[in-house]
Order: structure tokens, then C-alpha cells, then sequence
């Protein structure tokens, strides 16, 4: 069993943007009024084919945030099926009128993720009680099965609607890679258990509480992504802090920054310009 792959399986599904964007009131201001309404409505409609989505079921949608403090004015966030997807929505907006108006401050790219700790660990033994030697073709063919049932059967968490409640949280995270606490030093096992217990903490916030989590590992500056989306911001708060207290967080857990949302329909859009959230 020491010989078995340290490594879990994962499956993704949905590519996914964050865009953070400083919005230059000043220029936009000086706009005479009807060339606001034609840049406004010109961006309404994009937007809501956007929200719309495609695909049957919907994918491919975006979301529009309106940002709290000074990391930036509008948060964008997309879930397409192809990285190659994303880019075509940033080539998109960059051909609108709204976009003058707009510095890109931040970003971060990702993909849904799910590790399969618990599936990975039985798969791995079983293969091997077969006398397949790991990474051999016999033993990748195993592995890809199980990834394709488990996709199939996950299809709805890895391919995601864009919850519609009023607030976004997001932050990237990593795991510690230290001298003395490294997660990857950790064996498969161990990291299963701590895993099984951190989540155990999201569960009882499953009511009020909507997360999506995304890997960014090759793709971002930080191993992953955390979206939350609640009705009440408050929740946000309790949830992180409770999680700070058990073991993987209290360890092994970098955070980076934390940006802060509240929901922005594209009909909503032109009174977001005008200075009001309805």
C-alpha cells in the first residue's frame, strides 16, 4: 500500500474568470446623457444573454457584482466549458463602449474542481489487489473509468448554475509548503481524514450557504478558488471563522484577498451608472 499513488483523483468541470474592475466615474460622468444610455444599453443586453447562459441544461453564464472597498467597483464572473471560451468572452466585452470606462484591477482564473479522496484511496487499493503496477496502461484505464463514472454522476456540482442569492465572497487559497507544515508531505490518508473533517464544517452552513470551489493549480498564483453565496453576508463571517479552528485551516491554510459582492442584475445595470442599487 506505501507504494500506491500519493496523488487523489480529481474531475473538473466548468472554466471559470473572475474579473475585478475599477470603474472610472469621473469619464463617465463628463458623458453626455444619451451617450450613457446608448453605452449602458449596449452592455444591459450583453449581459443578459450572458446571465441567460446556453447549452441545455444552461451553462456558460456570467454574473454581474457590484464590489464593496477599494479593490475595485465591479466584479464579473464566468463559468464557460473551454478556456478558449473565457478568452472569447474577454475579446467580447473588450469590443464594448463600457469597457472605456473600465480598468481591469484583478483577476483569477480557474476550473471547478472536486477531489475524490475517499474514491481515490478505494480505487487505488483495488487496482493494485488486481497486480496492476501504478501508471501502467492497464491501471490508467482504471483510473479513467472511475473518473468518467464519477463525472457523470457529478455532472450538476461540476458544471454549476451561477446561484442566484444576493452576495458573493471570494478568495484564493493555498496549502502550506513550508519546512516544518507541508501539506503535500501529508500522507493521502491523512489529508482524507482532515479533508472529511473540514467539510463536515461546510455541511451544517449547506442551508444558507452556497460554495463552489475551483483548482487553479498551473492557471493562477494561488492553488484555489473559493466562491460563497448567501443571502445574508453575516454568514460569510461565521462560516471562515468557525473553519479557522480545525485542523487544515489552523495549519496548512494560506488565504490571499478577500473581495466582497452584492448582486447586480443587467436590468439593474443602468441604475448601478446613475449612482443606485435597487
Amino acid at each position: 500500500m506505501n507504494d500506491l499513488p500519493n496523488v487523489p483523483i480529481t474531475i473538473e468541470g466548468s472554466c471559470v474568470l473572475h474579473q475585478m474592475f475599477r470603474f472610472d466615474w469621473e469619464s463617465w460622468k463628463r458623458l453626455p446623457a444619451d451617450a450613457q444610455q446608448k453605452v449602458a444599453g449596449e452592455a444591459r443586453e450583453l449581459l443578459q444573454r450572458w446571465e441567460r447562459g446556453s447549452g441545455e441544461p444552461a451553462r456558460n453564464q456570467s454574473a454581474l457584482f457590484s464590489l464593496l472597498g477599494h479593490k475595485g467597483d465591479l466584479l464579473f464572473l464566468h463559468f464557460r466549458e473551454s478556456i478558449a471560451e473565457l478568452n472569447q468572452v474577454e475579446l467580447e466585452f473588450a469590443q464594448t463602449q463600457l469597457n472605456a470606462f473600465l480598468e481591469l484591477r484583478h483577476s483569477y482564473l480557474s476550473v471547478v474542481e472536486l477531489g475524490l479522496y475517499e474514491s481515490s484511496a478505494k480505487t487505488y487499493a483495488a487496482l493494485a489487489e488486481k497486480g496492476l503496477a501504478p501508471n501502467s496502461p492497464e491501471w490508467n484505464a482504471g483510473v479513467r473509468e472511475v473518473m468518467e463514472r464519477q463525472s457523470n454522476a457529478m455532472a450538476q456540482r461540476l458544471y454549476p448554475l451561477i446561484p442566484p442569492a444576493k452576495y458573493l465572497c471570494f478568495y484564493p487559497m493555498d496549502r502550506r509548503r513550508g519546512e516544518e507544515k507541508n501539506w503535500y508531505n501529508e500522507t493521502m490518508s491523512e489529508r482524507q481524514r482532515m479533508m472529511h473533517e473540514h467539510g463536515m464544517i461546510g455541511r451544517r452552513y449547506a442551508d444558507s450557504v452556497r460554495q463552489i470551489i475551483t483548482g487553479s493549480i498551473g492557471f493562477d498564483d494561488w492553488e484555489w478558488g473559493v466562491d460563497l453565496f448567501a443571502e445574508d453576508p453575516l454568514v460569510f463571517k461565521k462560516l471562515i471563522y468557525e473553519m479557522r479552528f480545525d485542523e487544515v485551516s489552523a495549519i496548512f491554510a494560506l488565504f490571499g484577498q478577500f473581495f466582497m459582492g452584492v448582486r447586480l442584475q443587467s436590468n439593474d445595470l443602468g441604475a448601478w451608472l446613475d449612482g443606485r442599487l435597487t
